[in-house]
């Protein structure tokens, strides 16, 4: 895959707490450059990184619940829908992860639907922090996802034990079809991962190593 299309797939992230603004300057003026699909940023950089992007065609994402997905979905909905309105294009919410493994799927599903409602036709990406899930679990999370209206269903946060794996993008896909897209996350550091995450199926790429990652990818499309 050359570098233009592989960029065009990634999120452009830095979702450190001690960020900067210098380092958000920089993150979006190195989405900007190699055309990503967006800058994924905590929620008090969005205005920021709003500004700074308006002309580039390049979208901004933000974070919901983040990392640990344990908020109530009011305040889920109030997160998103205050980011929403400073300027986010799409919004990653986390899971309430302890309540899946509680088998209090209506619950999940509530949390699910309320971002959604809030987000007003954004974007939702659901990340269900895969390593702490097994595939019973992965599947019933994606059938939430979906039964909530949500768009994608995301693999990791990068904060957790482990990120995206091909095994479970793979398992992701099988359960949600072509109904829904897949951002892979977390780990995601070289082109060879990257490949693999895009030959598993994944449809985005959540990455904080981008331009690592394209030093190794063709400057052309490969025959």
């Amino acid at each position: 895959m050359d570098k233009k299309r592989l960029a065009s797939m990634m999120d452009h992230t830095l979702l450190k707490a001690d960020a900067t603004d210098a380092q958000i300057e920089a993150l979006c003026a190195e989405a900007a450059a190699i055309g990503a699909a967006s800058v994924c940023v905590n929620s008090a950089r969005v205005a920021l990184a709003k500004r700074l992007l308006a002309g580039s065609g390049v979208l901004v994402d933000t974070v919901v619940g983040f990392p640990l997905g344990a908020n109530t979905p009011e305040v889920k909905a109030f997160e998103a829908k205050d980011a929403i309105a400073r300027g986010a294009d799409e919004v990653d919410m986390v899971i309430n992860i302890g309540a899946l493994k509680s088998g209090d799927e209506a619950l999940v599903q509530q949390d699910i639907q309320a971002v959604v409602g809030a987000a007003q036709g954004a974007t939702v990406k659901v990340i269900l922090e895969t390593c702490y899930l097994n595939d019973e679990e992965i599947t019933a999370a994606c059938r939430l996802a979906l039964e909530a209206g949500a768009d994608f269903v995301k693999t990791s946060t990068g904060f957790g034990t482990g990120g995206a794996t091909a095994e479970d993008v793979r398992l992701m896909r099988s359960a949600v079809g072509d109904r829904m897209k897949i951002k892979a996350s977390g780990g995601i550091r070289d082109y060879a991962a990257a490949m693999e995450m895009v030959a598993a199926s994944a449809d985005r790429l959540g990455v904080s190593a981008s331009l690592a990652i394209l030093e190794g990818a063709p400057e052309t499309p490969e025959i």
